[in-house]
């Protein structure tokens, strides 16, 4: 039946639909030709990725739908998704729980509220805001400078027959009672209307005409209330975050991508200042070109996001530009290479990647409570016995010199610190391998003369050589059933001994979190070492090249005075004061000391 419908397909743009036997969508996607397109899903690829292997392996029926042009199988492509939800496509994480501000401009009375669903007739919305906080705040002073009506009244069909509290505390003035004008109110909303669109310049020359007017029809209170509100604004005034080349508004658009997760963040700049950020998370990526996951957001968060800026700053060019510039004509699509604008697209990559790591430090979290990941670990390896406790174990070294090596201990799948150990390499500084095999063989020689247990799993920071090299120590020592895997940094790929090819566990898997955390937690405790080590061979160096100090002295000064710097900042006379010390050998260091760069 396949075969059949990819014989009759057209030589035309449109939309495809994959199904299984159950007649449930499974992938949607679009093409510029029908004919060239769909049949690659059988072709030398079909088995490319596990993701396009499972698909090709479930399909059972296709449906195709004809469009006139790229751009509008872009569109039904994008709509699709949302209707369906395919398993296959790129996900979205849900944004119904986002808020948005909803102004309600056809009402005669407009009011501002939060909602969660777009379905007011003829509202005007912001938003969602992905940050409750920044939601906080905007409602906050909107409140605060303007006099929005809170109330739930049908004006001016149904009102009530005198004012609420917020009249009389000057937080509304009272258009349910005839206090304030139709157009008066409507007025105020348009400059709440330019405050939700980040064009403050424009409310605060609004504000100052009317302040003017109010002054000059004596209208001395309502002149101190807008008096009052353009203090508000100024205390919002900021200097500029980022100022763009004569000014002007952009949304710079940033994307972050780890694994199976990405982030794509949207800043918002209205006039030469930063005012907002917006941010949404994509999953089912792993597998995905850069130019179509950056795609997707485009298409089903940017687009559809309020009072859009005329120039989109993109970090590079994303798949089917020229389908995006027919579907938003309006929108000017620039990948700067230089200048602010450059600079401002690093930001928003830089805002996407911190917000992907911190999703991925609460789903480590979240996965530590949900499921135990020592067990999860014993069972990707293939153990025989649960790690209840491993060490890791990392080199470093700075240039081939102040090589050491670190290991730490988790027990129970957290970090037990009593047991971590450091060594200080004594063979060749240069050899990666050998410092690895003599961080093995010294640790476990030692742990076996003491009788102390060993650890339930050895973890090696490095590839298969460096895995070879421990397995080699281990098996010197008769510990050859002593389990050693490494974890090398580039894939996150773990091998293991006796197996050619890496084990690639799945970005989430509580397993892989676990090894990268002790992996992490071994690099931080070598590289502190390392530090403290040059820093040691710095100071000792710098001291013990001035005549007349030896090692004993050193250590006087050093003791004393607690650093290189702190014997630079003391006085001849603080030095000649300590035991074994002159004015002469004092001066002459201070001298030597201080014409060092």
């Amino acid at each position: 039946m396949i075969a059949r419908q990819l014989k009759a397909l057209p030589d035309k743009p449109g939309v495809y639909l994959w199904k299984n036997a159950a007649g449930a969508i499974l992938y949607v996607g679009k093409a510029k030709t029908l004919r060239s397109r769909v049949p690659s899903y059988f072709g030398p690829d079909a088995e490319s990725t596990p993701e396009r292997s499972a698909l090709v392996r479930q399909i059972a029926d296709l449906e195709t739908i004809i469009v006139p042009n790229e751009a509008q199988a872009l569109l039904l492509e994008n709509n699709l998704i949302k209707e369906h939800k395919p398993r296959f496509n790129i996900r979205l994480t849900d944004d119904k729980s986002y808020p948005r501000v909803a102004v309600t401009v056809t009402e005669p009375f407009p009011r501002v509220l939060v909602v969660r669903r777009v379905n007011i007739p003829g509202a005007r919305y912001f938003g969602p805001y992905t940050d409750v906080a920044t939601l906080r705040q905007t409602l906050k002073i909107i409140r605060r400078i303007f006099t929005v009506r809170s109330c739930h009244w049908d004006l001016p069909h149904d009102a009530p027959n005198r004012p609420c509290l917020d009249y009389h505390i000057e937080r509304c003035r009272a258009p349910c009672v005839g206090y304030q004008s139709e157009a008066d109110y409507r007025r105020m909303i348009d400059d709440v209307l330019l405050f939700l669109e980040g064009k403050t310049v424009d409310v605060r020359t609004r504000l100052r005409e009317r302040m003017h007017e109010a002054s000059q029809r004596l209208d001395f209170e309502r002149a101190a209330q807008l008096r009052d509100a353009l203090k508000w604004l100024d205390q919002l005034e900021q200097p500029q975050t980022v100022e763009l080349v004569g000014g002007g508004d952009a949304d710079a658009i940033g994307l972050a991508r780890d694994g199976d997760d990405a982030c794509g963040v949207v800043l918002r700049v209205r006039a030469g200042r930063l005012i907002a950020r917006d941010h949404r998370f994509l999953e089912n990526v792993e597998h995905e070109a850069e130019g179509a996951v950056l795609a997707a957001f485009l298409m089903r968060c940017y687009l559809p996001l309020e009072a859009r800026a005329r120039h989109a700053l993109l970090p590079f060019a994303p798949d089917d530009l020229d389908a995006l510039q027919q579907v938003a004509p309006d929108s000017d699509w620039h990948v700067p290479q230089r200048g602010t604008f450059a600079k401002l697209a690093q930001l928003a990559d830089q805002n996407a990647r911190h917000l992907l790591d911190s999703l991925k430090i609460e789903s480590f979290d979240i996965d530590e409570r949900a499921a135990d990941p020592v067990f999860a670990l014993g069972r990707d390896l293939g153990l025989a016995a649960v790690p209840r406790s491993f060490v890791c174990i990392d080199i470093s070294t700075n240039q081939g010199r102040d090589t050491v090596g670190s290991l730490v201990w988790f027990e129970a799948g957290r970090p037990k610190k009593a047991e971590y150990r450091r060594f200080r390499i004594r063979g060749a500084p240069q050899d990666d391998f050998a410092a690895v095999h003599e961080v093995v063989t010294r640790y476990l020689s030692r742990r076996i003369s003491e009788a102390k247990p060993l650890p339930d799993l050895v973890v090696i920071d490095g590839g298969k050589g460096q895995l070879g090299a421990a397995g080699d120590a281990a098996r010197a020592l008769g510990q050859e059933k002593l389990p050693i895997v490494s974890l090398a940094k580039q894939e996150e790929e773990v091998f293991l001994p006796g197996r050619s090819d890496p084990l690639r566990l799945s970005r989430r898997s509580p397993s892989l979190k676990l090894l990268q955390r002790a992996r992490d937690e071994a690099h931080r405790f070598a590289v502190s070492y390392s530090r403290k080590r040059r820093a040691q061979r710095t100071i000792t160096s710098e001291l013990l090249a001035i005549p007349g100090v030896g090692p004993n002295r050193r250590r006087v000064l050093l003791e004393r005075f607690g650093s290189l710097a702190g014997v630079k900042t003391a006085t001849p006379a603080e030095i000649a004061a300590l035991p074994g010390f002159s004015t002469t050998l004092a001066e002459r260091i201070l001298e030597r000391l201080n014409l060092r760069p």
